[in-house]
């Protein structure tokens, strides 16, 4: 554990990127939410669950998890004998062997999001997936904010251990009355090796949220982590970098990122892989559309091993005036054997691809919608056909080509 006087230090400390934000304006939300037994019950979110990819029936989920603000409100799990799922405090209370992992992937005094979320010793899930286990169907959870002018603070614990697979569908959203609220989650992932992690997930917020996720996953040797991060609604203020660190021979790590930026929304975010041991690959995606809110994708690898092989990626295409587009893209190599490139576009859809689609007898506004469709759909590969069903449903209710 951290020395909690330095760590008070850092209440005061802005986050390297992304607006500040005066998190002592925020009440706590409440530790007491109303517990669901099944999550059909829950009408009064339903409609918010669904929109960011959970499945309320829990057809084809190994497991799931709900947070309403501060508390746990729902945990049921189909795969007792693989898979552990609690609060983390509750994993605190079970298992000593936890001190190993707790905040030491997050450092608390990283800013003062992380430094508040230690201080409240925040509640968050675990999740813990036994040696040699392979999860059949996707675990998910979703971090509801429910009371307006409220912060929610979480800190969640992911544990893949040796030879085991996961997949994991997070969702996170403000009900209708929580516009103005502040969600900060922080996530300490851990794949051991040999284990895989695939870790999708879709934000849902209103439009004067702020959303702040601190993310670290540290990997095994020929372990491998896929993150998805999918925002297609409008937001107040996002910024999120999450990094994965590979430290062991042979693991890899994949961040794709979809984002779409509307009036308004102000939303900087990216992600940061340090190849630290030989033979590791990493890959950072970004897509996004600016319909004149403002974006700024960050992408940063690290090279600190030989044979170490990655690349970036960077788009955005501006649909409106008035936004603006930012590519941040960063390779650091500090030995001689490493192999690392990147890619950065930022402009307007091309004109012969709409009059060409205009040819056809498609209207001008169809014809972008289409494109900028196929621009965004295609970012992410590997989504289970449930979660790309909802993905796709969102980008049409996104009305993109107006």
């Amino acid at each position: 554990m951290q020395n909690g006087e330095d760590v008070k230090k850092a209440l005061g400390k802005t986050a390297a990127y992304g607006s500040d934000i005066d998190i002592d304006r925020f009440d706590e939300g409440t530790y007491k939410p109303e517990q669901y037994e099944n999550l059909e019950d829950a009408k009064e979110y339903k409609d918010r669950m669904t929109d960011v990819g959970m499945a309320t029936d829990e057809n084809n989920r190994s497991g799931s998890i709900i947070f309403i603000d501060n508390g746990m409100s729902h945990c049921s799990n189909k795969e007792q004998e693989g898979v552990e799922l609690m609060s983390t405090n509750d994993a605190r209370k079970k298992y000593d062997w936890l001190k190993d992992y707790y905040w030491t992937a997050v450092d608390p005094q990283k800013d003062k999001y992380t430094a508040k979320t230690y201080l409240e010793d925040s509640d968050g899930y675990f999740i813990h997936v036994k040696a040699g286990y392979a999860v059949k169907n996707p675990v998910q959870t979703c971090m509801l904010l429910n009371k307006n002018k409220s912060i929610q603070n979480l800190h969640n614990i992911i544990i893949v251990d040796e030879g085991a697979s996961l997949e994991i569908i997070t969702g996170c959203a403000t009900s209708s009355h929580a516009n103005d609220a502040l969600h900060v989650g922080v996530s300490e992932i851990f794949v051991k090796d040999n284990a895989s992690l695939k870790f999708s997930m879709i934000h849902n917020w209103n439009t004067e949220t702020g959303v702040r996720p601190r993310t670290v996953a540290k990997m095994g040797k020929d372990a491998h982590f896929i993150n998805n991060y999918v925002l297609l609604n409008p937001v107040g203020s996002l910024q999120s970098y999450p990094a994965a660190l590979l430290n062991g021979e042979g693991s890899s790590a994949a961040f794709n990122t979809m984002c779409l930026s509307h009036k308004g929304s102000n939303i900087d975010t990216g992600g940061m892989v340090v190849l630290n041991a030989k033979k590791t690959s990493a890959e950072i995606m970004s897509r996004s559309i600016v319909k004149g809110g403002q974006i700024i994708a960050r992408g940063r690898l690290v090279g600190n091993a030989p044979g170490a092989k990655a690349h970036l990626e960077c788009r955005s295409i501006m649909i409106d005036d008035g936004g603006s587009s930012i590519a941040i893209p960063e390779l650091e190599a500090h030995v001689a054997d490493v192999e690392m490139t990147h890619e950065a576009a930022v402009g307007k859809i091309a004109r012969d691809q709409i009059e060409y689609l205009m040819s056809r007898g498609i209207s001008e506004d169809d014809a972008v919608s289409m494109i900028v469709k196929g621009f965004l759909s295609g970012s992410i590969n590997g989504l289970p056909l449930s979660l790309k069903k909802e993905i796709d449903a969102a980008i049409e209710k996104a009305n993109l080509g107006s």
